[in-house]
């Protein structure tokens, strides 16, 4: 237990280190970025242990526990599982803090902000005390973070549809023909890029000779919505956009990728088996590189939105009373002085990366698949399949709702 204990002491102290000595400098703007430093940190931590800690973790009593010792590929998905219920408690805790700031008045706004030495050391120290829980709350934890990661995966589809709209509405008020022209350009190369992207996926996960008929039904399915997708966002009814549709159907393509590659490589339908080791590294690579532009862009994005994130006494949510001036004029005391708002939730900000560390772990471990054949295959499995899938049609589902509810309760604003 020693020697995994100085490990994680000795990886979680340089991230310490590198964000003590960057500390002092953080300003309130800045610190929505270091909560995405802090989880990137641990997305790192987690990547390490899961290669060089298997070996560790056998020899610690309480972890190791069995008559027989299990397969390497159970010790790695028990580190990676171990740092994620860390970094999770972490950003939980914060998020049950910040439930009901409305002012920047309230004390835990600056907790919020400020205080980051301390809040490393704690972050260091709650995970390096979860390698000294007992299995059983590893596996509870385990199978909460599959439902966790469900969550996860619709608050994305929300964090895209944000961006596109965002993306189509500012090039839209530019009001010049250059513009337009951008955005006709961008969906007619989204939808041939995915009407491309989808012929080959008939190529690879349908080989001659074979019944691939759940496969050819996948393909089609994501064919079907892109379509849908058009034909719905042009209705004269419908207040749509093309742009939006069409990077939703190039996303629906990808995810329908990522689903079939995820096949287990003994599948004769699986035309990827023979190049599985590259094609998991690179689904989980893109996995995790769309993890960190969502929670990135969260965070950002937090502070700019008119809506999103934003809680509903902040200027941001909608009010229509300008944001107070900083300043208040001379000979008032500050009990006179209005509060200012918040500019948007913390709450959800912080359960954003609470849900995030669960889904990375999800990851990671291949959904906890450890009963793979291959330790380098990780994110293989029917469960990782059923799950792409799902998150594909309910990526569809969400953007359809976004473009009908509006006619269906008129008097709602959305």
């Amino acid at each position: 237990m020693f020697v995994v204990s100085c490990l994680t002491s000795c990886c979680a102290s340089c991230a310490c280190g590198a964000c003590m000595s960057a500390a002092s400098a953080i300003s309130r703007r800045s610190a929505r970025l270091a909560y995405c430093g802090l989880f990137a940190l641990s997305l790192i931590l987690s990547w390490i242990l899961r290669e060089v800690a298997a070996p560790l973790l056998e020899k610690i009593p309480w972890i190791n526990t069995f008559a027989h010792t299990p397969s390497k590929e159970w010790f790695q998905t028990n580190a990676v599982l171990r740092v994620s219920l860390g970094n999770f408690l972490f950003f939980a805790t914060f998020a049950a803090m910040m439930i009901g700031v409305k002012d920047q008045n309230d004390k835990r706004d600056a907790w919020h902000h400020g205080g980051w030495v301390l809040k490393v050391v704690v972050w260091a120290v709650l995970i390096a005390l979860m390698f000294f829980l007992p299995n059983i709350v590893i596996t509870i934890y385990e199978t909460l973070s599959k439902f966790g990661s469900g969550f996860f995966l619709l608050v994305q589809v929300v964090i895209l549809l944000d961006f596109l709209t965002s993306w189509n509405d500012s090039w839209v008020e530019k009001d010049e023909q250059k513009w337009y022209i951008a955005l006709l350009v961008v969906s007619v190369v989204c939808y041939l890029a995915t009407f491309a992207f989808s012929g080959v996926l008939f190529v690879w996960f349908n080989p001659s000779g074979h019944d691939c008929g759940l496969n050819i039904f996948f393909i089609v399915m994501t064919l079907i919505l892109a379509f849908a997708f058009a034909i719905i966002a042009l209705h004269p009814q419908v207040n749509g956009s093309l742009m939006p549709a069409s990077v939703i159907s190039i996303y629906c393509a990808y995810l329908c990728y990522s689903g079939l590659s995820s096949e287990p490589t003994d599948y004769e339908c699986n035309g990827l088996h023979r190049h599985s080791k590259q094609v998991s590294t690179g689904t989980l690579v893109l996995g995790m590189l769309t993890t960190v532009l969502s929670v990135v862009y969260s965070a950002v994005r937090a502070g700019s939105s008119t809506a999103f994130l934003s809680p509903p006494s902040s200027p941001k949510a909608g009010a229509t009373s300008p944001l107070l001036e900083g300043d208040t004029e001379a000979g008032k005391s500050s009990k006179d002085a209005e509060p200012k708002p918040v500019s948007y939730s913390y709450t959800f900000f912080h359960l954003i990366f609470a849900l995030a560390s669960m889904y990375s772990a999800m990851l990671l471990t291949g959904w906890t698949s450890s009963t793979s054949d291959s330790s380098e295959l990780i994110d293989v499995g029917w469960t990782t399949v059923w799950v792409r899938i799902c998150t594909e049609w309910a990526t569809a589902a969400l953007y359809i709702w976004t473009l009908v509810a509006p006619l269906i309760f008129p008097d709602r604003e959305f």
